[in-house]
């Protein structure tokens, strides 16, 4: 499924300004927060989406790459660590002065983010890497690879809750559900109170009755997945994709990882990538420059036939426009360099080279630089 635009997830417009963006995004934040609506699977993906919208869009360098190359230019995530997966750790970690210190935005109850609720951990999956080989023929148009990867992933036998038999779950009696221990002590200033993760449910806030014998209660276990991946036109060499959720499954239901596409293009036996366009080295023999000849090119949509016109210099470029390669979600193509090299054979036979010395006897083939060149030959004189 593919991402939605950042600025339509925040009903924002493209030139909205850094403090709109941050509005926009507290609305949202308030309006899907998991704690306003308990156990609303679709508000927890929009409460997620919009950090992730506002994880780039605050950011003045990321925005500017997403502005020109879309999600493919912020890598979905890779560059900061977020994305689809991020944990509520995570957002409320890194957007606490949106949230403010005493609870959220004066919801105090709100998860624990704030300032005393419970603070139960959500158990994140780890993302994975893959890289994908492509053909300048598959960026040309973009292409869906699909892939088998061995991850994690939630286990059958227990649908993923780590339980046996569908066992229920009992609330951890050492931190009351809450999934941390508080603990006071007395100082020189007075009583601190400091809070920890609870070490008997890890955070959890519940402990397994009776664990799944397949999976030892994790929720989770070792196995292949084909995953399908839509890879836009363009892409470039050493560029990261990120496909939300498809990485290593969480224990016992929490957020899964991503899944990080490294791209790798694979050599062209004939044409080479700079960028949006592209190069080609076209060998011509002498007569065809001196006489002029059609040529067939090769590009990345079958031969197209060049005139060669009379009298071509060696090193002369001609441009096939619209015959190269686009950028990543965006309009219009670059273009095809063709450079002409003259090749000069080594060998000839005696009938070739009766032929080459009549033609060096004729005054047509006299070095004839033009006056430009006549004055850069001059220049180059006075330097020696």
């Amino acid at each position: 499924m593919s991402k939605r635009d950042y600025y339509e997830v925040l009903e924002v417009s493209k030139s909205a300004s850094a403090e709109e963006i941050k509005k926009a995004y507290r609305k949202k934040a308030l309006k899907y927060h998991p704690d306003r609506n308990p156990g609303d699977k679709a508000s927890e993906e929009k409460f997620k989406e919009a950090a992730e919208a506002y994880e780039v869009l605050s950011d003045q360098n990321k925005r500017s790459r997403y502005d020109q190359f879309g999600h493919a230019g912020v890598g979905g995530a890779s560059s900061g660590g977020f994305g689809g997966g991020m944990s509520m750790d995570d957002i409320f970690s890194h957007f606490g002065d949106i949230f403010g210190g005493g609870g959220f935005g004066g919801f105090s109850g709100f998860g624990g983010f704030g300032g005393g609720g419970s603070r139960q951990r959500v158990n994140k999956g780890s993302n994975l890497r893959v890289k994908v080989t492509l053909t300048l023929d598959e960026i040309l148009n973009g292409v869906e690879k699909k892939i088998r990867v061995k991850k994690y992933v939630p286990c059958s036998h227990c649908s993923g809750s780590g339980a046996e038999g569908g066992a229920s779950h009992s609330t951890c009696t050492t931190c009351n559900g809450s999934g941390q221990v508080t603990r006071i002590s007395n100082t020189i200033l007075g009583q601190m109170q400091t809070a920890s993760t609870c070490p008997t449910c890890g955070g959890e806030g519940k402990i397994i009755t009776n664990k799944c014998k397949h999976c030892a209660g994790e929720g989770i276990v070792r196995d292949e997945e084909v995953i399908s991946i839509n890879i836009p036109a363009g892409v470039e060499e050493g560029m990261q994709l990120s496909v939300s959720g498809k990485g290593n499954a969480a224990r016992r239901g929490g957020i899964n990882g991503d899944l990080l596409v490294l791209i790798h293009e694979e050599e062209h036996k004939e044409l080479v990538r700079d960028g949006r366009d592209l190069l080609y080295n076209l060998f011509v023999s002498i007569p065809q420059a001196v006489l002029g000849s059609p040529v067939e090119i090769p590009t990345l949509e079958g031969r197209v036939k060049v005139k060669i016109e009379a009298g071509t210099q060696p090193g002369k470029v001609l441009r096939l426009r619209g015959k190269g390669l686009p950028e990543v979600n965006s309009y219009g193509r670059g273009d095809l360099l063709v450079k002409i090299n003259v090749w000069i054979p080594k060998e000839l036979s005696k009938e070739e080279r009766k032929v080459m010395e009549k033609m060096g006897e004729s005054s047509a083939f006299d070095p004839k630089p033009s006056s430009q060149e006549k004055n850069f030959f001059s220049r180059m004189k006075d330097m020696f």
